[in-house]
């Protein structure tokens, strides 16, 4: 007798499911969701969402069963880079509110046992600082200026570069200044835009003005950091030339003379004291890029930071033989410095993970093509479940719950993407992954807000909509719902430094924690393994009959042997 198992298992409300608030080392095995503030919810209809929206949607986030809310800058800003060029460290931005919502928003997560982490950004500010402003006016020779990488160009009028240094964005990663007078004079660099001048972190008013940051949010009651460009801060001495030009195709191959450098740790080392000194065991997570894992694994040691993102598995392709190895790499560099591996699949920099899969390998992160939606979807859904059984914690980008792809096609005339403008570095497509979310079939903006939003949403987008898969069972809300239920229940899930490889056929990985079991198959075929045990929950339809269970193509199936 054959037995069919749907797409998804009955499981508990992960409203009332057993929540890791005050439990040791939450950290280790979180499920942390990334809100990018200005498409998540907009509360007073002007398009652009804000922090009482994201408040009004804090249960939300409760009932779908994540730990923590991890917040994409609020600060003031002239938002030349949404935001990630800040003016003030201290203040909220006019369009997202002001300081009491987000005090609201910090008060009202805890209350709902929901953690907050919240952007910071040490390697460049924006040039509204003050710091920055008064460094112009005041001219060279301005004390303010060795608080950034002012330098003397290079030429018989000092008309050139100082270095060769590319910008990320594209284009020199320097700007000739007009000094007071009227004539050309120093260079500044940023690596990013020009509106975001790069920080000379060997000047020590930075780093006592980042410690008094931290301390001003931590005190404001945020459980913790992530840390933009963590590999940033320190440039290499001289600030030498690279001596090659397409700088970005060597990124992630090499310590660059502007990134990975030694001298990070000694600030993280630093912070780690201020963070240590609060209860609550509060959190720093590095955005950091680097050659591999085991560099990566530098801005974990015990006493830096506590998680890092893992950029190397985000970049993996659907393909089980390229997973295993880089699930095998990043537990054997994170193990040697006990920290937990962390997983994630899509951000707020990268073709969303179910249009990436919709497309052949090989195309990178960021991905113009629509692809095979179908396709793409049931891959999604299917790395979710894999992901979230894999030891440590997971990262949750907005909307990937609802399975939303990237927007592919919207018209020039509405990117905002400071990249798309420069014509060359990033590819600058980064706004199709921004578009704000759909949070009913209809209605102004799909439930984001009363006056349309900052992106255009595309045709159809309410039937992706929270209100369209809610209690739909097989929709990928519920799906998440109910992995999120699981892994709470299942001892054997979430934190932990190993799996166990299980035989498995061409194409599938299959392994083993403790009483869980976890079957993928990335291949193009339907697979049979053996019945492990009790079906937990599935991405798609399988059928077990005679000990056996027959896993569709792009399908993950978790099973418990208790």
């Amino acid at each position: 007798m054959s037995q069919q198992h749907s797409l998804i298992a009955p499981a508990p409300n992960p409203a009332e499911a057993k929540r890791s608030d005050r439990r040791s080392d939450w950290w280790r095995n979180a499920v942390i969701y990334q809100v990018y503030p200005r498409s998540f919810a907009d509360s007073n209809g002007d398009g652009m969402g804000d922090l009482e929206g994201v408040r009004s949607r804090l249960p939300y986030l409760r009932d779908l069963g994540v730990d923590a809310v991890w917040l994409s800058p609020f600060y003031a800003s002239p938002q030349a880079d949404a935001g990630y060029d800040v003016a003030d460290y201290r203040a909220v931005d006019a369009m997202f509110g002001n300081l009491l919502d987000a005090d609201a928003l910090i008060r009202e997560a805890h209350e709902l046992s929901l953690r907050v982490i919240v952007d910071l950004v040490p390697n460049h500010s924006s040039d509204q600082h003050e710091w920055f402003k008064r460094a112009l006016r005041e001219g060279p020779g301005s004390p303010l200026r060795d608080r950034y990488h002012f330098r003397p160009g290079k030429g018989e009028s000092g008309e050139l570069p100082p270095n060769d240094w590319e910008s990320i964005f594209g284009g020199p990663a320097w700007t000739r200044v007009t000094e007071p007078d009227g004539t050309p004079g120093e260079w500044y660099l940023h690596l990013f835009a020009p509106e975001q001048p790069d920080f000379n972190w060997e000047h020590p008013a930075v780093g006592d003005e980042f410690r008094s940051i931290l301390r001003f949010w931590l005190d404001m009651g945020v459980d913790g950091f992530r840390i933009d460009v963590a590999h940033g801060l320190v440039k290499a001495e001289g600030l030498p030339d690279l001596g090659s030009h397409e700088q970005l195709k060597l990124l992630g191959n090499d310590v660059m003379p502007f990134f990975d450098q030694d001298g990070v740790h000694e600030i993280y080392r630093q912070w780690r004291t201020i963070l240590d000194e609060y209860s609550g065991e509060r959190i720093f997570v590095a955005e950091a890029w680097t050659p591999t894992v085991e560099r990566t694994a530098n801005y974990v040691r015990p006493d830096e930071l506590h998680q890092a993102f893992n950029f190397q598995y985000l970049s993996t392709d659907w393909d089980a033989d390229e997973l295993r190895k880089v699930v095998d790499r990043t537990l054997e560099a994170m193990r040697p410095v006990g920290a937990p591996a962390t997983w994630v699949l899509s951000n707020h920099d990268v073709t969303r993970h179910a249009t990436r899969f919709a497309n052949p390998p090989g195309l990178g992160t960021q991905i113009r093509l629509a692809g095979d939606r179908a396709l793409g979807l049931r891959r999604a859904r299917a790395a979710t479940l894999l992901m979230l059984a894999l030891p440590g914690s997971a990262y949750v980008y907005q909307g990937e719950e609802l399975g939303l792809p990237d927007v592919v096609d919207l018209p020039d005339e509405v990117r905002q993407d400071p990249a798309y403008f420069r014509g060359a570095g990033q590819d600058g497509f980064r706004d199709g992954c921004r578009v704000p979310i759909p949070w009913t079939r209809t209605g102004s903006s799909y439930g984001f807000g009363d006056g349309g939003s900052w992106l255009p949403q595309p045709d159809g987008w309410g039937e992706l909509s929270v209100e369209a898969q809610t209690g739909v069972p097989g929709s990928t809300l519920e799906l998440y719902r109910s992995a999120l239920a699981v892994r709470r229940e299942q001892p054997d899930l979430g934190a932990g430094d190993t799996v166990e490889w299980l035989r498995a056929p061409e194409g599938v990985l299959a392994f083993r924690r403790g009483e869980f079991v976890c079957v993928a198959n990335t291949g193009g075929e339907a697979v049979t393994t053996p019945a492990y045990g009790r079906v937990l929950l599935t991405s798609g339809e399988v059928t077990e009959a005679d000990g056996e269970t027959k896993v569709p193509a792009d399908t993950t199936v978790w099973f418990t042997t208790a």
